[in-house]
């Protein structure tokens, strides 16, 4: 089973995704027992990826620790056409990466108890994002 699921412009930052998955893909998991889900995002300048979901300060300290990474620095790349966070969000997308796979148990994404989706914006003028779920039903 396969759905689009459309998230909305975010600004620069981490975003939690979990609670949209779910309620976009809830009719797709309910009956599945034994499953793995994957999320694949359709774009070369954001990322997705698992991380704490329980404190709010996570997303802000990984960004810091991402900026450290790869620098907005104009002067250190060539690709640059659209803009200073052009190169960088390219890069940090590579890093990051662009999917995550998620068990699916007894109806449900079987993430652990801190665990959440995050969708890494790294642009700042971003649009809309596109992530293309497929869920295996894995028959015993």
């Amino acid at each position: 089973m396969q759905k689009t699921i459309i998230i909305s412009a975010k600004q620069r930052g981490m975003h939690s995704i979990t609670s949209l998955i779910s309620r976009e893909l809830d009719d797709m998991l309910k009956d599945v027992e034994i499953g793995m889900l994957d999320l694949f995002l359709c774009h070369t300048s954001a990322a997705i990826t698992i991380n704490e979901d329980a404190d709010p300060d996570v997303p802000l300290d990984m960004m810091d620790v991402l900026d450290r990474i790869v620098p907005m620095h104009r002067d250190l790349y060539r690709h640059t056409a659209e803009g200073d966070d052009d190169m960088t969000s390219h890069a940090l997308s590579s890093i990051i990466g662009c999917d995550v796979r998620i068990p699916i148990r007894n109806g449900k994404m079987a993430l652990g108890t801190w665990q959440g989706i995050h969708l890494c914006e790294f642009r700042h003028h971003a649009p809309n994002r596109k992530i293309i779920a497929t869920v295996f039903n894995i028959e015993r």
